[in-house]
């Protein structure tokens, strides 16, 4: 393979796992929804117990997303991870609650009790989704950083990334990753959960969180496709903004275009079916939905002579695929190991299936050895 086809095909692995990672954020939305489908102690314990068994799957593909990045386009992560760090500082302890509360919940001799805990997943799954929210629009909005020509990256303020929460269009996709995730946590527990009371609460709460998920969701797209986007020439390397790019990178890949729109319909479809009260198993339809979307919305962000992560400080430090990415060698050598990569999702579809063989209840909390 050519290095420019080893530099798109490694921004295609990464699209995937960001797709996956944000399907698998509805265990962080699931941790929102604790006090408010859960109205006794017992009912809170059933849903932790029930995202108990997925916070891992969440947990490590965020981690192999990160790594992923930092192996392919080592000049992004040393950018973004290095300059914008009290963002990503944030999101790292908004996990670092979540592993915790899971470890010590149930623990004997809880001197904290479960609340604490409780408040801790709730940090996780508010904070958490909305930062990621934000840090994933960072690839269409841009930050504030320079680098140099010896690939030395800074950050051009003092904020170090806080700055970023208060952009429209990153505000907008924060919002819709956050209400994403407890719509597809409610079509989760439907499939998940046998507790008539706990399912009778769920459909009113997926009225009252699809209708502002599909408000963001939709302010955002308009941002992103009416919006200006920095494009780059191989010749000379050089950036120019351009109208409406993002539009015309879905017209200049009609795949990439039919992939988002068919991951659209799937997530809508899956929501409306369970309103109707014939999807019981909608998180399958919605979830892959959600992957295809943000999948194709990665692809537009890097592909096509795009700059993933553009500078709005000085336009010429702007990242791209070429100008970021690691040496040939380490490309060819990470895509012999990503031959592998069926076989973990192989593996990890193995152990959703047998972790969800029967649906969970009160009475099999009772029995089970171990509990979070």
């Amino acid at each position: 393979m050519s290095y420019y086809a080893l530099q798109q095909y490694w921004w295609v692995i990464i699209s995937l796992l960001g797709g996956i990672l944000v399907f698998l954020l509805f265990v962080q939305g699931g941790q929102t929804l604790i006090y408010t489908l859960g109205k006794t102690e017992k009912e809170r314990s059933l849903i932790i117990n029930v995202l108990g068994r997925k916070w891992e799957f969440t947990f490590t593909t965020l981690v192999t997303f990160g790594g992923a990045f930092f192996a392919s386009f080592p000049l992004f992560y040393a950018t973004s991870f290095g300059g914008a760090y009290w963002l990503w500082m944030l999101i790292l302890f908004c996990f670092i609650l979540q592993a915790v509360a899971y470890e010590y919940r149930s623990k004997p001799n809880n001197i904290f009790g479960h609340r604490t805990y409780e408040i801790f997943l709730l940090i996780n799954g508010t904070l958490g989704t909305f930062l990621l929210g934000v840090a994933v629009a960072t690839f269409f909005s841009g930050a504030n950083f320079v680098v140099d020509d010896l690939k030395h990256a800074s950050w051009a303020n003092s904020y170090h990334g806080l700055e970023l929460i208060l952009n429209v269009k990153n505000i907008a996709l924060g919002f819709s990753v956050f209400f994403l995730s407890r719509v597809l946590a409610l079509l989760y527990f439907i499939s998940s959960l046998d507790h008539p009371q706990i399912l009778l609460r769920i459909k009113r709460q997926l009225w009252l969180n699809s209708l502002p998920f599909l408000l963001f969701f939709l302010i955002f797209c308009t941002l992103l496709l009416t919006g200006k986007g920095c494009s780059y020439s191989s010749a000379n390397n050089q950036m120019r903004m351009e109208s409406c790019k993002y539009f015309y990178n879905f017209i200049d890949m009609p795949l990439v275009l039919i992939i988002f729109v068919v991951g659209v319909i799937w997530v809508l479809a899956g929501i409306i079916l369970t309103l109707m009260g014939k999807g019981k198993k909608s998180i399958w339809l919605s979830g892959t939905g959600t992957v295809l979307t943000v999948f194709s919305l990665f692809l537009i962000a890097g592909l096509n002579h795009t700059c993933f992560y553009p500078s709005s400080y000085s336009l010429q430090s702007s990242l791209n695929i070429e100008n970021s990415s690691s040496s040939k060698y380490t490309l060819t050598a990470m895509s012999w190991v990503s031959v592998l990569l069926p076989f973990v999702f192989a593996y990890i579809f193995y152990a959703w299936k047998a972790m969800n063989k029967s649906k969970i209840t009160e009475s099999e909390l009772d029995s089970e050895p171990h509990v979070y």
